[in-house]
């Protein structure tokens, strides 16, 4: 299975570039994992928070086949500890999915045709964060995950 994180924008903090590349060179013992970034929208000034979600969607869903599994990260969400989140993740390796999206839309959130083409939504945290934070928050999280499923000492209960 290949685990893809699909965002909006580039990260503009080259610290965090720094983290969230070491997170996701240690992903790949476990899994074929990509971070595929779309571009930001240009002249938003100009068009409405809807009509941004709405661009963006059209962007992100012209990413995803029509086998891939969608997860949307979204405050709206489901809620995981981190164990929960690692059986999770094994369910979906069990059944066979080739491919999962794991997606962080823009700064509005996400249009009503991504939410409808979503098979899940996902909350990291009824906080909200920063789409550049979000990115490392939840490489971390998939690393984490994979070495809960490989009782490797990263988790600590």
């Amino acid at each position: 299975m290949t685990i893809k994180l699909l965002v909006v924008g580039k990260t503009d903090v080259s610290l965090l570039e720094k983290i969230i590349e070491d997170y996701r060179k240690r992903l790949q013992f476990y899994i074929k994992f990509e971070i595929e970034i779309i571009p930001d929208l240009k002249n938003t000034k100009n068009i409405s928070q809807e009509e941004q979600k709405n661009k963006e969607g059209v962007l992100l869903l012209k990413q995803i086949a029509h086998n891939d599994l969608l997860i949307l990260l979204d405050e709206k969400g489901k809620e995981y500890t981190s164990m929960e989140f690692a059986s999770y993740l094994q369910k979906i390796m069990n059944t066979g999915t080739k491919q999962c999206i794991f997606v962080i839309g823009g700064p509005y959130g996400f249009s009503e045709k991504v939410y409808q083409r979503a098979n899940s939504t996902c909350s990291l945290s009824k906080m909200t964060f920063s789409h550049q934070i979000v990115r490392l928050f939840f490489v971390e999280q998939l690393y984490r995950a994979f070495t809960i499923l490989n009782n490797e000492p990263y988790h600590h209960q």
